[in-house]
């Protein structure tokens, strides 16, 4: 009996000092998981990466009161598009020090953990992540690791946290605005870490995309990702905005095709170069990064509208500029839209400044706009379909095919009328307009106006 006795104490204490460890351990974890209070329900709908379509607003000429609630009121109208990803340009308070001229750069970020007051508050920005969610679309902030401005805190009180030259800190080659990180410092890593966990807790976003990606090291974004995915009740889309191999190693869900843009811009349509080079610039991308990994693919963005100037001014025209944007948005990869191409605006966006957006312009544009995004929005061949190529030197033509549909594109890329001669292996009849429904009959030879494209499905 005394054995027993004893047994069964032994029991009852080891119970108790494993439920004791578990809960300490528990907490512990709970901690590390949660270092900040989640506001809101995390959004359950955010898209697979192959199955989004982004919309970048560029705040400062996104309305005319140039703030947040200008884009919250707005979000049907994007929502309209087919869009189911918001992406917001730097949200946070811009420096003053050494400042570019204007407002400052979006990108000269002075408080991470803060909300620009040129653009409204922490709530107004809550307001717009909860509308977005009760609207089917998932919101994400820039991200801006490698540079801070020149009056960020971190400088007064963390100077070693930036690469120094004789002492003094340094800005990144052509930035003279920002003061360079140094990422060699575990402990500013941990700071920006915690900053990025922080408004996935206090907003309630959906991801992030990371400026200047490529200039940041891998191994600072594979950190960082990891602690962003350990936030197990979100599911967050992480987008680099760089080339680099690595990044697709480092978890990021997509990376920019800037070779491709360029080859668009630059030597398809610039220089009427051979429009088979997209193509190949599409399988070049696609090859060095891993396969759960998707291609940005856009038109046009905040730096690029800037420096080359807008689609319309860009693609010929406003039928050029959507026959460049269904090839880009179809052929592989994830579509996105630079705010204010759906209405072909050519004004200065210069996010330097309020340059606000007339949104009443070329009406037809954007019906068209929606007809491209709606339509890939709901053809799984469009989005994940096997890409078969057939273009010649004046037309981009491709298929993309699933078991149940398949889907066919033919883009005139001149500015001119073209005659393109179809493969024998794509039939010429069943073809429906894919937009209307209506029946169409293909001849061998396809004579096409200038820029004239469609999409055909069967």
């Amino acid at each position: 009996m005394k054995f027993i006795t004893r047994r069964y104490l032994l029991k009852v204490l080891l119970f108790f000092a494993v439920s004791i460890f578990s809960f300490c351990k528990k907490d512990k974890n709970q901690a590390a998981e949660s270092p900040y209070s989640q506001y809101g329900t995390p959004y359950a709908s955010v898209p697979a990466t192959q199955d989004a379509i982004i919309y970048q607003v560029n705040i400062r000429a996104f309305s005319n009161d140039a703030n947040l609630k200008g884009v919250t009121a707005r979000l049907d109208s994007i929502k309209a598009l087919g869009v189911n990803v918001v992406y917001l340009m730097p949200t946070y308070p811009v420096g003053v020090l050494k400042s570019a001229g204007g407002l400052g750069s979006p990108y000269a970020v002075k408080d991470y953990k803060a909300v620009n007051p040129e653009f409204g508050t922490l709530d107004d920005l809550r307001a717009l992540v909860d509308a977005a969610h009760a609207k089917g679309m998932a919101v994400m902030l820039d991200w801006v690791a490698n540079h801070t401005s020149w009056d960020n805190a971190w400088i007064a009180e963390h100077k070693d946290w930036y690469k120094q030259q004789n002492g003094n800190i340094v800005s990144p080659a052509n930035y003279s605005d920002v003061a360079q990180l140094d990422f060699t410092n575990q402990a500013m890593r941990s700071a920006m870490i915690d900053a990025m966990q922080y408004w996935v807790y206090t907003t309630n976003i959906d991801g992030y995309r990371c400026d200047f990606a490529d200039n940041v090291p891998m191994d600072f974004w594979k950190q960082a990702i990891d602690a962003l995915r350990g936030i197990t009740t979100h599911k967050l889309i992480m987008l680099a905005e760089g080339t680099r191999s690595d990044h697709s190693k480092a978890g990021f869900d997509l990376v920019y095709g800037m070779s491709y843009y360029s080859t668009l811009s630059s030597k398809v349509f610039a220089n009427a170069g051979t429009v088979t080079q997209l193509q190949n610039e599409n399988v070049s991308e696609y090859a060095s990064i891993l396969p759960v990994t998707q291609v940005l693919r856009y038109i046009t963005n905040h730096d690029v509208y800037s420096s080359d100037g807008s689609p319309v001014n860009l693609y010929g025209g406003r039928t050029g500029s959507m026959s460049a944007f269904l090839v880009t948005a179809y052929m592989k990869g994830v579509p996105m839209i630079y705010n204010g191409q759906e209405v072909g605006t050519t004004r200065d966006l210069n996010i330097f400044y309020h340059n606000p957006i007339d949104w009443t312009t070329n009406p037809d544009m954007t019906a068209e706009y929606k007809k491209i995004l709606n339509f890939r929005k709901s053809s799984d061949a469009v989005k994940n379909g096997q890409l078969s190529m057939f273009s010649s030197d004046d037309v981009t033509v491709f298929t993309k095919s699933t078991e149940v549909q398949k889907v066919l594109v033919i883009a005139n890329l001149r500015n001119r009328a073209v005659t393109y001669t179809m493969p024998s292996t794509i039939t010429t009849t069943g073809w429906k307009n894919a937009f209307t429904n209506t029946s169409i009959t293909l001849n061998n030879q396809v004579y096409l106006q200038p820029y004239q494209h469609m999409v055909l499905v069967q």
